[in-house]
């Protein structure tokens, strides 16, 4: 059995003002608070001696790589965004940022905001503009049917309501 996988898609490189706020907060935090915390708890474990028995010391060491990891990523991937912050001319229509309100084949109705990748949240409700419903729905207007191919097959949705945070 082999280990090999397929490069996976690439995402789309837009965000909401909002979102990229978010990323430039989180990133800040790591590197402003968090690191410096976590490497003064290292400097502390390694003065203990014996590191090779020393479990603060290797906790400690693999929670800054974490953070090193995620402040590497945060560093690259806020250059590469665009922040997509003006409303679209045609209101009426789905676009990146639209709330949405569908109705799925069985008569219930869910509310999404279309987002870009990195500010996906399923709590809120917040689906990547790179999902299939999101792509299926992008330019539908209200009262209009598509069909989103979802995992567990092909699911029709009618478009309900379609608004943008003011």
């Amino acid at each position: 059995m082999s280990r090999w996988r397929a490069a996976a898609a690439p995402s789309t490189a837009i965000i909401t003002a909002d979102g990229h706020a978010r990323l430039k907060a989180e990133l800040d935090e790591l590197w402003r608070r968090r690191r410096p915390e976590v490497v003064r708890a290292l400097a502390a474990a390694a003065a203990e001696g014996d590191r090779s028995e020393n479990a603060e010391y290797t906790y400690r060491k693999k929670q800054l790589g974490e953070i090193d990891r995620r402040v590497r990523y945060l560093s690259k991937r806020l250059q590469e965004l665009r922040v997509v912050d003006v409303q679209p001319r045609d209101r009426a229509a789905v676009y990146f940022g639209a709330w949405i309100t569908i109705e799925d084949e069985h008569g219930s109705h869910h509310t999404y905001r279309i987002v870009g990748p990195d500010e996906t949240d399923a709590s809120q409700g917040w689906i990547s503009v790179d999902s299939p419903l999101a792509r299926a729905a992008l330019g539908k207007r209200v009262d209009e049917e598509f069909e989103a191919q979802l995992p567990e097959g092909p699911v029709g949705f009618a478009l309900v309501a379609v608004r943008y945070a003011p």
